[in-house]
């Protein structure tokens, strides 16, 4: 069983915290006054192409002002873990009783998944997790590319898995993968209307003892 990070075992980031901390990575490089949709292009899912065009109607540096975002974007997330403004699903318990081996698949940083299973304790529970590098070529193996998801799958030797997320871009990625996909209803994503249709669809991780039984 592999299982998303942010939205699925703990609480996803606020979309101010993001964008402050994309502000703050462009006041680093020297520009003060960003288009608020540039804004919003970095923190929704920036792909590398739209990346280096904001840079260019900067002119800024790719590379470098990504890593600035990147470490300030670090940075907020451990600060509201830190402040317990962030915090973990309770239902998160249940993942100790499945038999399966168990891994988590990010898009998240690496480095923040590693915080987030230390703070949490929830080291134990995985036998391998994969996030994202801080670079700007990580960004083209981000969910729903199923690039993470196989190399957890090769860690486990698993031939078949199931994948709970809480995005679109979760179930597309499992699918690619070619592996089953639950989507849980946590509040942020409770009305979400989805184009592609989940293995499962649940309304907490508390249902899947339920359905690895059969």
């Amino acid at each position: 069983m592999l299982f998303d990070s942010d939205g699925v075992l703990v609480e996803p980031p606020a979309s101010e915290t993001q964008l402050e901390a994309t502000q703050a990575a462009f006041r680093e490089a020297g520009v003060d006054d960003v288009a608020p949709d540039h804004l919003d292009d970095i923190v929704s899912g920036v792909t590398v192409e739209v990346l280096h065009e904001i840079c260019a109607e900067y002119d800024l540096e790719p590379e470098n002002f990504w890593e600035a975002r990147e470490r300030h974007d670090e940075r907020s997330q451990f600060a509201a873990f830190r402040a317990g403004t962030r915090d973990r699903y309770d239902d998160v318990a249940t993942i100790a009783d499945l038999p399966q081996d168990r891994g988590v698949v990010s898009n998240n940083h690496h480095s923040t998944i590693e915080f987030v299973l230390d703070a949490f304790d929830l080291d134990s529970l995985f036998e391998t997790y994969y996030g994202r590098p801080k670079t700007i070529e990580s960004l083209q193996v981000k969910k729903p590319d199923p690039h993470f998801l196989e190399r957890a799958l090769a860690d486990l030797e698993a031939d078949s898995a199931l994948y709970v997320g809480d995005s679109e871009h979760d179930v597309i990625a499992a699918h690619r993968a070619g592996i089953d996909s639950a989507f849980v209803r946590r509040r942020h994503c409770r009305d979400d209307e989805l184009s592609v249709t989940p293995t499962y669809d649940i309304e907490t991780l508390s249902a899947l003892p339920a359905i690895v039984d059969g």
